[in-house]
């Protein structure tokens, strides 16, 4: 046996000799601190024997904690996350009552309430401890990682895998590519920093680069995904559309959608995506085809352990160390956003929405336990010498959505992701194969208020005034619902009622589909077979397509015409047939930049384009949208940020695009990877799809 070996076989020793020395003296601390927790008889003991009770104990429930625990955890997979991350601290009790109970002093004694309290704290002191001496020791910090590596091995053929380069793909879900350069610049993330020579001294190695590129007119995740790891986004003409021949609204975070646009996708291409050889997807709307999955929505819904979403879970919530880390860090940013909301409140901060309910728990679940979860994922996968890894972190995303893109919450939140950044990073170090890092996102958030929080309606609401429908008294109230309401009389040659008596409805058979996604709105009528033309629109509500395009919060309208075939709508009776609209005559789409007519040009040959396609107003000037969601940082439509990710390569593969061009569309962003995974001498895709894939 080499020197070497043992050495790393003293450190472990040593370190656990440290972490178990550590427990006891917690254990003796909390017994003298709680009066339901002791370590001695009612007669009392000397020091010496509650010293050695503490010190058996604090053995037994470590012992119990690395047997006991792996296999409580994988019971409990059919249990919600949310509610596992509760059950954490009581099993970590019913553990601490059980190693008192069978301590061989027969002297510990706890109540049960507070042996929750007391797991909980050994668990965080003994993560902590041995985090803090792994850091000092990377074969130490090495080992502890290839822990999660070692149980996914065992699963797999035991081949170790190439050395030739391999590449991790880490999704920042919802950061813009100016946020980006801004957090950099401001010191909220070193890391990327680092990585792209700024703020180090001179003369730094540069290893990454930074690209901007522009989404498809549906700029959300949903579509940027799935172009990005299937190829393929056609017929996504935004986060939620209703189908007519299914009579069925789509939404791209239902399972049931996502695994039936996942299926269209890999028809469409005749491939089974971007991760078929040897790839893991982790957190994601869709597999792109890999074999490793985790916390993936299109495969959730399927029989089977090994395709439930949940049982991800299981390579993290193993470790009870990990559990009670991540449930207290979920705690805590539970309390975090309560006071970050109420401060708002307080402060009288605007735009602000609702804050209140499930939401502080829904933020700390994509901020804490699935960040934990992705990240520790992605280091197994690491570590196992995978191919292709691609994962989602989407903390960023859901904060900025309710405290803005650059705000103060969503600032934390990328000071956080750079800090699992540089963990993923430090754990290449130690991976079997180099690894190449890209840093990519799906979408931008442009800011402002929202449609109903300056103008008091829904679209909703204006769409059913628009067509002579019954609203809630308080939009009629609104000057848009008036003025709405006036349309129709004028439309329909009725005089205006000064006593505020509403037309009736008119006799259909049934009424609009309004769907918001972020500032992009999507009118269906479903009793209509087909896409409706403009005309029969006309014909049906006269005043509805005047009444949208004159409003104040509507930037522009598409719809299919009988005789020019798409059709942009603006104010003030603009028309624009879509075949005439490019970069140098713009006509309504002007405010929205280069490329907007090539995007909603495309969107208009989708099969599934609602009747009328609403994109919200837009100011160039502070980079504002009215998002018809109760979103201060939306995304979805055309309008600023929200529409230009980014994508932060190294410098050793190829560059994305030639100097002086423009990288556009998901689909394009999918053929780059695809690249670089060649010129790592990575996987041929694409590959064929299995045949679950192509099936219905």
């Amino acid at each position: 046996m080499g020197g070497g070996r043992w050495r790393r076989i003293l450190s472990g020793l040593w370190r656990s000799i440290a972490v178990w020395a550590v427990s006891t003296v917690t254990m003796l601390v909390l017994a003298g601190a709680l009066p339901d927790f002791q370590l001695q008889s009612d007669t009392g003991d000397s020091a010496t024997r509650i010293a050695v009770t503490a010190g058996v104990g604090a053995g037994v429930f470590g012992l119990l904690s690395s047997m006991v625990w792996p296999l409580l955890v994988r019971a409990l997979l059919l249990v919600p996350a949310l509610v596992l991350g509760l059950l954490v601290f009581f099993l970590n009790g019913s553990l601490l009552l059980i190693a008192l109970w069978i301590n061989p002093s027969g002297r510990g004694e706890a109540a049960p309430e507070t042996a929750v309290v007391v797991a909980a704290v050994m668990s965080a002191v003994a993560s902590a401890t041995g985090g803090a001496l792994a850091v000092r020791d990377d074969d130490a910090y090495r080992r502890r990682l290839y822990r999660l590596a070692d149980r996914r091995r065992r699963r797999a053929d035991g081949r170790s895998g190439p050395a030739t380069p391999a590449a991790v793909f880490l999704q920042l879900d919802g950061v813009g590519h100016d946020v980006l350069r801004e957090a950099v610049g401001r010191g909220l993330m070193p890391t990327l920093a680092q990585w792209l020579g700024a703020g180090g001294p001179a003369g730094a190695r540069v290893t990454h680069r930074l690209t901007a590129w522009r989404t498809d007119w549906s700029s959300q995740t949903g579509a940027s995904q799935l172009g990005i790891l299937h190829g393929s986004n056609h017929d996504i003409p935004a986060f939620r559309w209703y189908e007519k021949e299914r009579h069925e609204v789509m939404v791209c975070n239902r399972p049931s959608s996502a695994a039936e646009l996942q299926r269209r996708a890999v028809e469409f291409t005749g491939d089974g995506g971007l991760l078929t050889a040897d790839g893991a997807s982790r957190g994601n709307l869709f597999s792109g085809g890999a074999d490793q999955l985790a916390l993936v929505l299109s495969v959730s819904a399927r029989r089977g352990r090994e395709n439930r979403s949940r049982a991800g879970y299981f390579a993290y919530f193993i470790d009870p160390a990990n559990a009670v880390r991540t449930v207290l860090s979920f705690g805590a940013e539970v309390l975090r956003e309560i006071t970050s909301s109420t401060r708002g409140r307080l402060r009288k901060l605007r735009p602000r929405v609702k804050r209140g309910g499930l939401y502080p728990f829904i933020r700390a679940f994509a901020t804490v336990v699935e960040r934990d979860v992705v990240v520790t994922a992605v280091i197994g996968d690491m570590l196992a010498g995978r191919n292709a890894v691609y994962a989602d972190l989407v903390g960023y995303d859901e904060v900025a959505h309710h405290s803005g893109p650059r705000g103060r919450d969503a600032d934390k939140v990328l000071a956080r992701l750079d800090r699992s950044i540089a963990l993923i990073a430090k754990v290449a170090d130690h991976a079997p194969r180099p690894y190449r890092i890209v840093l990519l996102s799906d979408h931008g958030q442009s800011p402002g208020e929202t449609f109903l929080t300056r103008y008091g309606l829904t679209l909703g609401n204006l769409v059913r005034a628009g067509c002579g429908l019954p609203v809630p008294r308080r939009a009629r109230r609104t000057h848009s619902g008036a003025e709405a309401r006036a349309a129709v009389r004028a439309a329909l040659r009725r005089p205006v009622e000064e006593g505020g008596a509403q037309h009736p409805p008119s006799q259909h058979r049934s009424e609009p589909v309004v769907l918001a996604s972020g500032n992009l709105g999507l009118i269906s009528f479903p009793d209509v077979p087909h896409r409706m033309s403009r005309e029969e629109i006309d014909r049906r509500h006269p005043a509805l397509l005047s009444t949208l395009a004159n409003h104040p919060g509507v930037g522009f309208l598409l719809v299919r015409s009988e005789e020019y075939g798409g059709l942009v709508i603006g104010a003030h009776g603009a028309e624009v047939p879509l075949d005439e609209l490019d970069d140098e005559h713009p006509g309504p789409l002007a405010d929205f930049g280069p490329g907007a007519a090539d995007v909603v040009r495309r969107t208009h040959s989708f099969p599934h384009a609602a009747d009328i396609m609403v994109n919200s107003w837009y100011d160039p000037a502070e980079g504002e949208v009215l998002a018809f969601e109760e979103q201060i940082g939306s995304h979805g439509g055309l309008g600023g940020a929200q529409g230009r990710p980014f994508l932060l390569s190294p410098v050793a593969l190829s560059a994305p695009v030639e100097d002086g061009a423009e990288l556009v569309g998901a689909e394009q962003v999918h053929h780059v990877l695809r690249r670089w995974l060649r010129e790592c001498d990575g996987p041929q895709v694409p590959l064929p799809a299995r045949p679950n894939e192509r099936a219905a």
